[in-house]
């Protein structure tokens, strides 16, 4: 937590905790044990039929950019070996470029220099510093790192630079690049940066998520965007309606791959693979490595290179200061009112606060809103405009606290 400025009564309560969570996926509601289901009633992409696929008939394209330097090249094993182990840095098969250490030394174009440049980047994350010599090489990847580690950038640095060498988009052509990500927080994120790198280089990209109107999305699409990034069940609307295709995809993203099974896509995932040539250069990002997601990657990726950053199971980010209050249920609200009191006082002061229900967040919502606080909050339930409004006044800092279920979560950390 960070926090906000005011004053609440001690004595009004919040309200005990609803553990009765509902949880669906964005872009389609789960229900009937768990199959997808689209506004006719019928099953998510059950339309869509799979191309048969002729390797030898698809247009060859490009994908190996990479132009190792000698500064890397001939980096010596030993100082291989002591960056890896200090960055926690295991591979699936040694047979991989050596990590870059600067950005200049990872192939990246003047154009994408630039940018990296205005940002004042210091040097690549882990993660970039050995994806990129992999990515760029043309080979599949399969990178387990905890959220904020830099994966964003691992992706849209190599996806632009595949782009801008081939052909260009024809009309009627679907994207070159696709990117599925578990929430429309998310997609938005990553076309933010996939919109900042792209923007010298006119990559065109498009968000596509459910909760929104589609015209809008449409028309961006027909327009022509070599990027799409998008939730899974409002894709799998647009490909049954034939408002976009995946005929010219070769370079396929699979973000917060766990997340996403989590939250029910896997069906909408596999129909959506099927659409895209199988010799397309495919990477998949998680935060964790359980076996829906090491399935996932065994049955749609071939020969990759699996990089983990730390430990493949799910773990505390040690870059941050967490203290754990265990408590009873009737202790929170003081608990709660005494800290943000506290924080009240720093100069960094947002405070994001996760409850576990829809219900509880409109509740805790309206009481501390009573209480003047200035808190916003966002869920599931809300509509897409209310779900903006409420990320940019907190982002500008109108709402110091902002209140989110745990669907959110990923995302709201990378955008605070």
């Amino acid at each position: 937590m960070n926090n906000s400025s005011g004053r609440m009564d001690r004595s009004g309560g919040f309200g005990r905790s609803d553990r009765s969570n509902i949880r669906g996926g964005m872009g389609g509601g789960r229900f009937n044990n768990g199959r997808d289901f689209s506004m006719n009633g019928m099953q998510r992409g059950e339309r869509l039929r799979k191309p048969n696929w002729n390797i030898e008939e698809l247009p060859p394209f490009e994908k190996n950019f990479y132009k190792e330097l000698p500064s890397v090249t001939n980096r010596s094993p030993m100082e291989v070996y002591q960056f890896r182990q200090t960055h926690s840095i295991t591979l699936s098969d040694k047979r991989v470029p050596n990590p870059v250490m600067a950005f200049e030394e990872a192939s990246l174009p003047d154009y994408l220099m630039n940018q990296i440049r205005k940002n004042s980047f210091a040097s690549p994350t882990p993660i970039q510093s050995q994806a990129w010599p992999i990515v760029m090489s043309g080979r599949n990847l399969v990178g387990i790192a905890k959220t904020g580690s830099g994966k964003t950038l691992g992706f849209i640095l190599p996806a632009i630079v595949h782009i801008t060498n081939q052909a260009h988009l024809a009309r009627g052509d679907g994207p070159i690049c696709l990117v599925l990500v578990p929430t429309r927080e998310l997609a938005q994120q990553v076309q933010e940066v996939a919109s900042e790198y792209g923007r010298t280089t006119q990559v065109r990209s498009v968000c596509v998520y459910g909760g929104a109107p589609k015209g809008p999305q449409i028309r961006d699409l027909e327009r022509g965007a070599e990027i799409c990034i998008a939730t899974p069940g409002r894709l799998i609307d647009f490909l049954e309606a034939n408002r976009t295709n995946l005929r010219r995809c070769t370079y396929l993203v699979l973000d917060e791959a766990d997340r996403m099974l989590d939250m029910g896509f896997e069906p909408q995932i596999r129909k959506i693979i099927e659409q895209i040539r199988p010799d397309r250069q495919t990477l998949m990002w998680s935060a964790t490595w359980p076996k829906e997601v090491r399935k996932l990657a065994e049955d749609f990726i071939s020969e990759f290179v699996q990089i983990n950053i730390g430990n493949v199971e799910l773990a505390a980010n040690h870059n941050i200061l967490q203290i754990v209050d265990v408590c009873m249920d009737h202790e929170k609200e003081e608990k709660l009112v005494k800290l943000l009191n506290e924080i009240i006082e720093e100069k960094e002061n947002k405070t994001i606060i996760f409850v576990d229900t829809k219900r509880k967040c409109d509740d805790l919502h309206r009481r501390m809103k009573r209480d003047g606080w200035p808190v916003t909050c966002i869920h599931g339930d809300k509509s897409q405009q209310e779900r903006d409004w409420a990320l940019n006044d907190f982002k500008q800092g109108r709402s110091a606290i902002l209140l989110a279920t745990d669907v959110a979560s990923r995302g709201l950390v990378r955008s605070s």
